[in-house]
């Protein structure tokens, strides 16, 4: 009797989300184009650190190398940003990464995800308020911190902020109220401070190009030492000046600056929240995560730059590198439009994280895990009221009290877990058999497809041939007998990649925690290492052996199974890097979501209550009750 109740809940925290595209019904106002959400992505993406980040980052660990940490943390932000735009093409429904880990791996996995998202957009949005509030009494000679000083104090170390922020309480207010009118209205707005944002970064680049030397990126010894009148160097001196030239701190440089600018992409996964919002989502959603990530690459990759071939980077200023560079090369002024720009781009970085959180909030309601008043629509603006309301408050609350500083890298959990997730199940559906259809995509297919497309593409040809006995060898694992997916060639693949992602965490744990035992040539680890990534190959290699689906969708990631992998071991290991107490503050976290799960999440979901019911036979798929773990997906 135990047992039975086991299996029961283990098969309802693993039951799938079944999405309907046949009906494009919507309770959202469609009115976003591709140039709203490529400008949602730049905007959030492209924050205040393009103008902190880089002084930072070249000071102390890469100098005019930079350029590279910008192109290598561009690559690895990629990998995760064609994963979402494939998703965004085959799943175009409101939700972003808590929708399509539900509609592949499980509620239980989709509640994770999305619980930790929206711990992310919270801190995200609180921390950049407070980030606002400073910028803006830093403009005006910090009038407001000298009034409140003395007026209120609530200073608890590491919990309570030394005092409480008016301002950015003020302006969570706003921004709530905004988003709370409309999308279209939000969109306008964040269009205008996004252009304003990049005409300034347009000005700091074609500046830097005019006013720098190229001589700055071949710096010598005797440079250091007629700048900082030092000689002999002292080991401190050597430290910060590295060996010179264009790579002063080596390829170790290099990989630890792309880890801190890997976090200056991140915010274009809130495009994937629109998908019930964009006019056209399966072609704008994949166009404006891609093109938003090029343009922020662009603008990282100039600033960064023009900022080193203006100072040498041992002189750079890390508070304010750019007022300060503009200082050293006589154009003092240009101040006041770095001024300007990091408040527009702090403001679309603030909506930026503020525009998906109650879109994650609404769907996570509307599908039964959250409190059902959280999935209201409000008729007039078409806006989740409720969500964006709570959503607004719980933010407000954060950046008026909290000591913000020791929680940000729990946004980074948050963030990196997603990722990881998508491109899990990007790499699980490719190779699924059961496609759902939506009438536009028959349609096309009737005018274009040829026989081979109308089988993968229409179930009633398909049921025959899975009916067929399937049975598991090492032949089929290797040389499958089928060129068109099957359940059988889906669980297989299904259990790969739970391997695979696995074996990925161990090696990143063993890469992190015994990286001084392997710089030692330990023969230990070393030999552990290799077994691990010979175990890695095998279900690889099984994986690439499997026949992928051909459903024609508007944008598909290349290089499959690889590039997925990639991005999974890129996000694995960066979240491995975060500290001991950071992941003790994750679990905190987990568990009060947890607490929600199996206290009113379980109960009450959806997709359970239609499970249940009598009819459900007659409205779902055709279900196979051999293969109740394996996949199933949904997919245009």
């Amino acid at each position: 009797m135990f047992g039975g109740k086991m299996t029961s809940v283990g098969k309802k925290l693993i039951r799938r989300r079944v999405v309907d595209l046949s009906s494009e019904d919507t309770r959202f106002a469609r009115c976003l184009s591709t140039l709203d959400l490529i400008a949602l992505g730049v905007g959030s993406t492209l924050g205040a650190g393009v103008y902190v980040l880089a002084g930072e980052v070249a000071k102390e660990m890469a100098g005019p190398s930079i350029v590279l940490c910008f192109l290598v943390a561009a690559l690895s932000s990629v990998l995760a940003g064609l994963c979402y735009a494939e998703f965004g093409a085959r799943v175009p429904k409101t939700g972003s990464a808590y929708l399509y880990s539900y509609v592949t791996v499980g509620e239980i996995w989709a509640f994770t995800t999305g619980w930790n998202l929206i711990l992310s957009y919270v801190i995200g949005t609180a921390s950049v308020a407070r980030a606002w509030s400073a910028a803006f009494d830093n403009i005006i000679g910090n009038h407001i911190s000298t009034f409140f000083m003395n007026k209120t104090t609530l200073h608890l170390p590491g919990v309570l902020a030394e005092r409480p922020d008016f301002f950015a309480l003020i302006l969570i207010g706003l921004l709530t109220a905004l988003l709370a009118f409309g999308v279209s209205e939000s969109a306008l707005v964040n269009k205008i401070f996004t252009a304003v944002n990049l005409v300034v970064l347009g000005f700091v680049i074609i500046a830097g190009f005019v006013k720098g030397d190229i001589k700055n990126w071949q710096l010598s010894e005797e440079d250091y030492i007629n700048h900082s009148y030092l000689d002999p160097l002292d080991d401190i001196s050597k430290k910060a000046f590295g060996s010179g030239g264009f790579v002063p701190f080596g390829l170790e440089g290099i990989l630890t600056g792309a880890a801190t600018c890997f976090y200056a992409f991140v915010g274009f996964d809130c495009i994937a929240t629109t998908g019930e919002e964009a006019r056209n989502p399966q072609r704008s959603i994949p166009i404006g995560i891609i093109v938003s990530l090029l343009i922020c690459f662009i603008a990282y990759f100039g600033v960064s730059a023009a900022l080193t071939l203006m100072v040498p980077y041992f002189l750079l200023n890390k508070e304010s590198p750019l007022p300060e560079a503009f200082k050293a090369v006589g154009w003092e002024p240009a101040r006041y439009a770095v001024a300007v720009g990091s408040l527009c781009a702090l403001s679309t970085s603030l909506l930026g994280s503020m525009f998906p959180m109650p879109r994650v909030i609404y769907a996570m309601a509307e599908d039964g895990l959250l409190f059902k008043f959280l999935s209201s629509i409000n008729n007039r603006t078409k806006t989740p009221l409720s969500a964006t309301i709570t959503s607004g408050l719980l933010a407000a609350v954060m950046a008026f009290l909290l000591d913000l500083k020791d929680l940000v890298d729990l946004m980074s959990i948050g963030t990196l877990l997603a990722y990881s997730l998508v491109a899990v199940c990007v790499l699980i559906l490719r190779y699924q058999s059961r496609q759902l259809n939506s009438p536009k995509a028959m349609e096309m297919l009737e005018l274009n497809g040829n026989e081979e497309e109308r089988v993968i593409m229409n179930p009633a040809v398909t049921a025959a041939s899975a009916q067929q006995k399937e049975t598991l060898s090492l032949a089929t694992l290797f040389n499958p007998p089928e060129d068109t997916p099957t359940m059988l060639s889906g669980c297989i693949v299904y259990v790969c990649v739970s391997v695979i992602a696995t074996l990925i965490t161990v090696i990143c744990v063993v890469l992190t925690l015994k990286v001084t035992a392997l710089k030692d040539a330990s023969v230990g680890w070393i030999v552990a290492l290799v077994l691990l990534l010979m175990a890695l190959l095998i279900p690889i290699i099984i994986v690439w052996r499997q026949p992928q689906s051909n459903a024609r969708l508007n944008f598909k990631v290349p290089f499959l199974p690889l590039l997925p992998i990639f991005s999974i071991f890129v996000n694995i290991l960066l979240m491995v890097q975060l500290s001991a107490g950071t992941w003790v503050r994750f679990a905190i976290w987990m568990a009060v979501g947890f607490m929600i799960y199996f206290g009113y999440g379980i109960r009450n979901s959806v997709e359970g209550k239609n499970a249940e019911e009598p009819c459900a036979t007659v409205e779902k798929p055709l279900h196979h009750p051999g293969l109740d773990l394996g996949p199933r997906a949904a997919a245009v």
